[in-house]
């Protein structure tokens, strides 16, 4: 078995409250969740308005199909544009 991980932490620029964050860091979950199926969450930064960071993974039986798709979840998360990427941290496990 094979278990993709990832966490991606954001800037955010322009939001005032905490319902604000809220509502972006949940639209970028829900963007990546319904394109992908994977396990998501926010994993960091609960309290902060200008940082947020989540957390996902994903689990199947090729290393090279877990690695593109982590590589695509990537992509999608910067490509909606909500907010920043400012760090990524990736790992593949084979279990």
């Amino acid at each position: 078995m094979v278990v993709g991980t990832g966490k991606i932490k954001f800037k955010l620029y322009g939001v005032g409250s905490l319902k604000e964050k809220r509502k972006i860091i949940k639209a970028i979950i829900g963007r990546i969740k319904n394109v992908f199926n994977i396990s998501i969450a926010e994993t960091d930064h609960n309290d902060s308005l200008l940082w947020a960071e989540i957390g996902f993974s994903m689990t199947g039986n090729d290393s090279r199909l877990i690695n593109s798709k982590v590589d695509k979840v990537l992509n999608l998360a910067d490509e909606i544009g909500l907010a920043r990427i400012v760090d990524t941290d990736i790992e593949i496990l084979h279990i």
